[in-house]
């Protein structure tokens, strides 16, 4: 089975050449989709020198609209039976893709999640208490039974992710995607994985006003479509 990885990056110039790297030598078949959403810093050059690389291909936005702008831009470029989402900014592993890309492949899953809470890695910050507020409230609302709604580790089998509409432009995109799947009927598998957190200064651009729009996001699609 073949797997699309999908790379969205917003100024992420010190992180997403090595994150690539990682991603190209993953021991699975696989097409790379990166999606520069934007960016006013040296990322474009870092990914361009990337360019001509065997399954990997990239693609550009002329301005940022969000990480759920760009995942929706190579959701309609991609071939595989599955797609997997991979942040660029290194905080989580790429070499444990492959786990969890495991469950779909073996058909013991259509739809999997990482998780940073099963193992105890999460520091608890702002970030961890935000993600664990949101991720109950979804359980409660949807009746499921995770533990990490924000992770950015989600992997589709390709007609679960087709089953749904997709409309976020920002991070919102973890609770719609979550939202509009559990709708569907499907279960939600959890992974523990590893996480290497990195601050504000350091480059990290969730922040509170994500979390408002995660919990409207988590209202709105329960009671509509």
């Amino acid at each position: 089975m073949k797997l699309t990885i999908i790379v969205p990056a917003f100024n992420e110039e010190r992180t997403v050449g090595r994150v690539i790297e990682r991603v190209l030598a993953l021991p699975i078949d696989k097409e790379i989709l990166v999606v520069d959403d934007g960016s006013t810093d040296r990322t474009w050059e870092v990914l361009k020198r990337f360019e001509g690389r065997p399954a990997l291909r990239l693609l550009r936005h002329d301005k940022n609209q969000g990480k759920g702008a760009a995942i929706r831009t190579a959701l309609a470029q991609m071939s595989a039976e599955a797609v997997s989402i991979q942040d660029a900014d290194d905080e989580l592993d790429p070499n444990e893709m492959p786990l969890l890309f495991a469950l779909i492949e073996q058909g013991r899953a259509d739809v999997v999640f990482g998780t940073r809470h099963l193992n105890g890695q999460s520091p608890h910050t702002i970030y961890y208490w935000g993600d664990r507020i949101l991720t109950w409230i979804f359980n409660v609302l949807y009746g499921q039974a995770i533990t990490d709604l924000y992770n950015g580790y989600k992997i589709f089998r390709r007609e679960a992710i087709q089953s749904i509409t997709l409309k976020s432009r920002g991070f919102e995109f973890e609770a719609e995607s979550a939202a509009k799947i559990a709708k569907k009927g499907y279960v939600i598998h959890e992974l523990p994985v590893s996480y290497r957190p990195r601050s504000r200064e350091a480059g990290k651009k969730i922040n509170w006003k994500d979390a408002f729009k995660g919990l409207w996001t988590i209202l709105k699609y329960r009671f509509s479509d």
